[in-house]
């Protein structure tokens, strides 16, 4: 059978088990790139420019480790997914650069997905794409019907259950979670709130285990999953009057929505150097100041993060909330 790569890295967490569903439905079998390590940051940032954005570097890192591993490497170019809202240009020319920078890449299966076109052009796109899998087109609607379906339990299961991106796709693909909802802790010494892009949140090499360090300290942690997306669209609505970038909800609406008096700290996770995350960061640091409810701490990550300047950051940040609340209990 065919094996079809897909890089742990950029849109995985958000859209691993639709693509896993579809090329599966189609008999292909799926190969996913490993959690991402030292060594794969390393070999990814030698291939690409200094200039290139951290998460740019992991998913060259993560196509690399596929070489020789699969027979087609799986690179859409995920343009809009909403009416008049854009992603990242790092989004739209991560095939090209693929190509570029890893000559020796399998080849890509590649899709140009934009919201704004009509449905009946994505789906001859997505035609086109699993033609060089020799699969005719009745097997291919069926396929993106399933895809759909586990989509929506997907987001179901985050929303509802309160599990991170990683939990669900364990769920979902027959793995235990060892564990329950984060948010649900027996006496936890504060509500902390994570906002970022999912490829920052979970990738706990990039961002030295973030989450599980919070959690480690006695917290209970909330993510932009664990709000249903009406909800966030609704906040960024509010606060920007509408969308202009992709992932906003994860950073503005989810950051407006915890803010709201709902959390005792927000902690935006961001990359260095990326233009869209500095200007809906921004965003969200001016709400908290505006609103008062709640401290509000930004972690701006790249390939030089220190681990101990993280520890130092987080350790802090849960003393001040800690003192925060004694002062509120005394009042």
């Amino acid at each position: 059978m065919v094996r079809i790569g897909i890089p742990r890295a950029l849109a995985f967490y958000q859209y691993y088990p639709v693509w896993r569903t579809f090329f599966e439905k189609l008999g292909a079998v799926v190969v996913s790139s490993a959690p991402t390590t030292k060594q794969m940051l390393a070999d990814g940032s030698k291939r690409v420019i200094a200039d290139t954005c951290l998460p740019g570097k992991v998913f060259m890192g993560h196509v690399l480790s596929l070489v020789g591993n699969c027979d087609y490497v799986f690179i859409p170019v995920i343009r809009s997914v909403k009416p008049k809202v854009y992603n990242c240009a790092k989004f739209l020319g991560l095939a090209d650069m693929t190509r570029a920078v890893i000559p020796e890449c399998p080849p890509i299966l590649e899709i140009d997905f934009d919201i704004n076109k009509r449905k009946e052009k994505i789906y001859e796109d997505i035609y086109r794409m699993a033609a060089k899998l020799s699969v005719d087109r009745a097997r291919v609607k069926e396929a993106v019907t399933a895809s759909i379906k586990v989509n929506n339990e997907y987001r179901r299961l985050m929303a509802d259950r309160g599990l991170t991106p990683v939990q669900a796709i364990d769920v979902m693909f027959g793995k235990s979670v060892e564990g329950k909802d984060i948010r649900v802790h027996s006496n936890p010494v504060a509500s902390i709130a994570l906002i970022g892009h999912n490829y920052l949140l979970y990738d706990e090499h990039v961002n030295h285990r973030i989450l599980q360090r919070l959690q480690g300290a006695g917290c209970r942690v909330s993510t932009p999953e664990m709000v249903p997306e009406e909800i966030l669209q609704s906040v960024v609505n509010k606060l920007l009057g509408r969308s202009y970038w992709t992932s906003e909800e994860d950073v503005v609406g989810a950051g407006g929505y915890y803010l709201d008096g709902r959390i005792d700290g927000v902690i935006g996770v961001t990359a260095f150097g990326c233009g869209p995350d500095s200007l809906m960061i921004d965003t969200v640091r001016r709400h908290a100041s505006n609103l008062g409810n709640a401290p509000f701490m930004n972690l701006t990550l790249e390939e030089h993060t220190a681990e101990a300047g993280i520890i130092t950051r987080l350790e802090a940040f849960i003393d001040m909330i800690k003192r925060r609340k004694r002062r509120t209990s005394c009042a």
